[in-house]
């Protein structure tokens, strides 16, 4: 249920990028020298979670409680990842409605993990609580 919202998401971004390209005046060292690395570097993060997790549990299957890799900075890597990747296409293709796309999607990606935590909680219990003390929602 994630993966077609999320795939979708992506395609309209995409879309509407390559539609309005350079509309905006950013900088092309700015476009292409913070863009592309958001890019990278957010796919890196998220298909590492992915291969840590398996395309089950990233999707919400019940499986155990991930801690490591990634996962002992953000309990939110993958969230993080996609904003990143999200930043980063705004800033490469400095379109109009790719920004306005983003940014309400950088809101919905923010606001995701405060929906997931209560199941966490109710499957993982006193693990999750204790994994919340220690580690920090996002960065």
């Amino acid at each position: 249920m994630i993966w077609v919202p999320t795939f979708v998401l992506f395609g309209v971004l995409i879309a509407l990028g390559l539609l309005g390209w350079g509309e905006l005046a950013f900088p092309i060292w700015f476009r292409f020298g913070i863009g592309i690395p958001l890019i990278v570097i957010g796919n890196i993060a998220v298909w590492r979670a992915v291969a840590g997790f398996g395309i089950q549990q990233t999707g919400g299957a019940v499986g155990t409680l991930q801690t490591g890799g990634l996962y002992r900075y953000s309990r939110n890597p993958q969230y993080v990842a996609d904003i990143a990747m999200v930043l980063g296409w705004m800033a490469l293709t400095s379109a109009p409605l790719a920004m306005l796309v983003g940014s309400a999607a950088i809101i919905v990606l923010a606001a995701a993990p405060f929906s997931e935590e209560p199941w966490l909680r109710s499957q993982y219990g006193s693990d999750f609580d204790q994994y919340v003390a220690q580690v920090r929602r996002f960065l």
